[in-house]
């Protein structure tokens, strides 16, 4: 008998919290629009009533780098989870050149962002070339660096403890 998988589609159209571990008000993205081997779109929208909307509704635009930040973690489920598996836990590492494009993304915008892979490696070290756009316009790019330590609580507790 052979295994039965989902298929890229079914697995794009599960609710964002059956994909990333985010809840309540750290859930930030709302849907995957998009997700291949390398590659995932997904969308957010700016609640103006949110924690961290400043007094016009908006986003401040130093939040995109964990919308992309969260899009990566859904790419990386979602490439387990076509395996059958399941995601070990991350830690973003950060970024050299996060350049936001605008101060904040505007109250009630449709933000879709865009994780495209550009390194994978076993010991599980990541690189991902991100970018937001609302409609057209482009609003934040970055490189971010990513990293899936082998044994997660191990690694947690050395870093404390460092």
């Amino acid at each position: 008998m052979t295994a039965s998988f989902p298929t890229v589609e079914q697995l794009a159209r599960q609710p964002i919290e059956a994909i990333i571990p985010h809840r309540g008000s750290m859930l930030l993205l709302d849907a995957v629009e998009t997700f291949a081997d390398t590659t995932l779109s997904a969308f957010a929208h700016v609640d103006p009533h949110a924690w961290y909307a400043d007094a016009d509704g908006a986003m401040p635009a130093w939040i995109g780098i964990e919308l992309m930040a969260q899009a990566i973690a859904a790419h990386v489920a979602l490439v387990a989870m076509r395996g059958g598996g399941h995601a070990r836990p991350g830690v973003l590492l950060g970024s050299r050149s996060y350049q936001a494009l605008q101060p904040a993304f505007e109250s009630g915008a449709r933000l879709r962002i865009h994780v495209s892979e550009l390194l994978r490696s076993d010991a599980g070290h990541g690189a991902y070339e991100c970018t937001i756009d609302a409609g057209t316009a482009r609003c934040a790019e970055a490189v971010i660096k990513v990293f899936q330590p082998p044994d997660f609580q191990s690694f947690i507790e050395g870093s404390v403890s460092s």
